[in-house]
């Protein structure tokens, strides 16, 4: 087509010359053409006429053709393709209690759609999930996108008469959860036997101790999710918290900081990592509301302090809610991928 445009009139050598120098271009390979530069060149003239607009737009149109072929999405780095790999952030499903006990198949599939990865449950009671099998409530999950990794359930310490029956109800509990695949159990509580003395606490740990080497047996890891009164109740000048970390084993019980309820007792969730390295294994990720919301909490500072942690999973959970439960959810994830420092892996 180039050469269907040349003339051998004087009056057009110069564009001859350029609609040469031009295809000389195209043929070497090059891709990009100053358009504007052409653009200029021609409207310098004193008359514009009907074969200089004509060669303009065949450069425009072979430009076009040759950047669109150029832009075609280039594939991502090993980088690029980890940093997305690395959003692997799942949800506590306490934060759509209300939907999960209305429809639990619609809020699992809803949970999935957010682009959630994997799920903690809240609502394990003999032997099922929410009501649900636990291998149809993993199919469920897997269903939607999801993997069912870990549950909140627990038991306050019995009295000593009791105890062999408190024994067996988390016999009970682990197979269920063994059989869906769980990773880990986390007790989100203690009783007020905890809180009254340290003998109190004490036993607890103990007890604690004893459930984790039942749950070391089948394969999972059991924890203790923390809220701020483990930080604002004191034995001998030292906090409940600190007090679980040197009495259990750290081989039969990891813990789970919550990183909002920490703060609200007042501390500092880096001093726990610097002094208790390696101890919190999983993260529940939260604010006052939404994740990110309140701009009190220092995600960044934290996240950076993530491999001292030994953290090996987050986890969001919401509470209180500046929207419907669900899109809370959803914005607390929104927030997270779009935070440049946050990095999990499955």
């Amino acid at each position: 087509m180039i050469k269907l445009l040349q003339t051998s009139s004087k009056k057009e050598k110069y564009w001859n010359n350029f609609v040469n120098k031009m295809e000389s271009i195209l043929l070497s390979g090059k891709i990009k053409i100053n358009y504007y530069k052409l653009k200029s060149k021609i409207l310098s003239m004193k008359r514009i006429s009907l074969k200089s607009l004509l060669i303009l737009g065949v450069a425009a149109f072979m430009m076009q053709g040759l950047n669109s072929c150029n832009s075609a999405p280039k594939k991502a780095s090993s980088a690029e393709k980890s940093a997305v790999a690395e959003k692997y952030v799942g949800l506590q499903l306490w934060s759509v209690k209300d939907d999960m006990n209305k429809d639990v198949p619609a809020t699992i599939a809803a949970v999935g759609e957010m682009g959630y990865k994997f799920v903690e449950t809240a609502g394990y009671g003999d032997g099922k999930m929410y009501g649900i099998d636990p291998i149809e409530f993993k199919n469920l999950c897997e269903q939607n996108g999801l993997k069912f990794l870990g549950a909140h359930a627990g038991q306050d310490i019995p009295e000593p008469e009791k105890m062999d029956e408190v024994m067996t109800w988390w016999d009970e509990c682990i197979a269920a959860h063994k059989a869906a695949g769980v990773k880990w159990i986390v007790q989100p509580f203690m009783g007020g036997t905890a809180y009254g003395s340290l003998d109190g606490l004490k036993r607890y740990c103990e007890y604690f101790n004893a459930v984790g080497e039942k749950c070391n047996a089948a394969g999972i890891r059991f924890g203790y999710h923390n809220h701020d009164g483990e930080f604002t109740t004191e034995f001998e000048g030292k906090p409940v918290y600190d007090w679980m970390l040197e009495l259990t084993d750290p081989e039969k019980v990891m813990f789970q900081m919550d990183l909002y309820w920490i703060q609200h007792g007042g501390k500092n969730a880096l001093d726990y990592f610097d002094k208790y390295a390696g101890r919190f294994e999983l993260w529940h990720i939260k604010d006052k509301a939404e994740v990110g919301a309140s701009g009190t909490m220092d995600f960044a500072a934290i996240f950076a302090a993530k491999e001292k942690s030994g953290v090996k999973y987050g986890i969001v959970e919401v509470e209180e809610y500046n929207f419907e439960p669900l899109e809370s959810c959803k914005k607390s994830l929104e927030y997270l991928k779009a935070a440049d420092y946050v990095h999990f892996t499955e």
